[in-house]
């Protein structure tokens, strides 16, 4: 079963696929929103430059943040578990909705705001692959606010089974696919969007754009890792000579103190003699 040589994981090339075809970045906001596709009067990709300089910032994210019908939608895909990974979604909730009024502006106007997180591995402790968040009252479950929403689709826990008339289940597994054989089974459902997402994503990696983009990032990566690697080494080359260097120590001080004991018997015992 050939692997693929890149996956929709890597978010270089989940971030350019949606950038260099907005059609499919609104087909999937609409299936995330749970709207038809029709109903979009506003659509715009906000941040879709990929400054070159970026990719070798081990903290460049690269999500893809949209603005739709009015609402900000954040969509991002995570594939290395991360210690503190919910705060940090809810931190990019706070930093969109917080910037997104205007000066002089009435808090009222501040815009709907969805974090779209996308997790190659198990987050919350339920079978559900999606689960949705909302800020609710603790007994009545009565919304706060429809302006603070969160999306989390865990990858792991797709079903086995294809239901190729769900269309949110069907972008999860291409995000998912590993393999031809993963592709082709998303072809065989016959949807077209499918068909054109997995014609985009071909088409994409097969550019000198993403090679050459997806190349620096992997020697930047390279680099960051030798570079700490060096770095640990040399950590451990000094631990290891301060402890050979307390061992050394150590060795003279029991050395010195079995003198001193030997000479203190040869002293004792000298006594002993003279006193017969």
């Amino acid at each position: 079963m050939p692997k693929l040589e890149y996956t929709l994981k890597n978010d270089l090339l989940f971030k350019m696929l949606f950038v260099k075809h907005p059609n499919l970045l609104r087909r999937l906001a609409a299936d995330i929103l749970k709207i038809p596709v029709d109903s979009i009067s506003e659509f715009r990709i906000q941040n879709g430059e990929i400054p070159p300089e970026a990719i070798g910032d081990k903290f460049c994210r690269l999500d893809i943040n949209m603005k739709v019908n009015g609402q900000l939608v954040d969509l991002e895909i995570q594939v290395g578990r991360e210690a503190g990974y919910i705060e940090r979604t809810m931190y990019y909730w706070a930093r969109e909705f917080s910037t997104a009024l205007g000066s002089g502006e009435q808090y009222a106007l501040l815009p709907r705001t969805v974090i779209v997180s996308i997790v190659d591995y198990a987050v919350f402790e339920c079978e559900e692959y999606h689960s949705e968040y909302q800020l609710l009252e603790v007994t009545r479950h009565t919304p706060l606010s429809d302006k603070a929403l969160y999306h989390y689709f865990e990858l792991p826990k797709l079903p086995k089974a294809v239901d190729a008339g769900d269309d949110m289940q069907l972008w999860l597994r291409l995000f998912d696919a590993g393999t031809d054989e993963d592709l082709g089974k998303l072809e065989k459902t016959g949807v077209n969007i499918m068909q054109q997402a997995i014609d985009a994503y071909r088409s994409v990696t097969a550019t000198d754009e993403f090679r050459t983009l997806e190349r620096m990032r992997a020697d930047a990566r390279h680099n960051e890792a030798s570079a700490l690697g060096a770095a640990r080494r040399e950590e451990a080359e000094r631990w290891k000579g301060a402890m050979d260097a307390a061992i050394a120590d150590k060795d003279a001080t029991i050395a010195d103190m079995g003198a001193t004991i030997a000479e203190l018997r040869a002293q004792l015992k000298a006594q002993l003699e003279k006193g017969r």
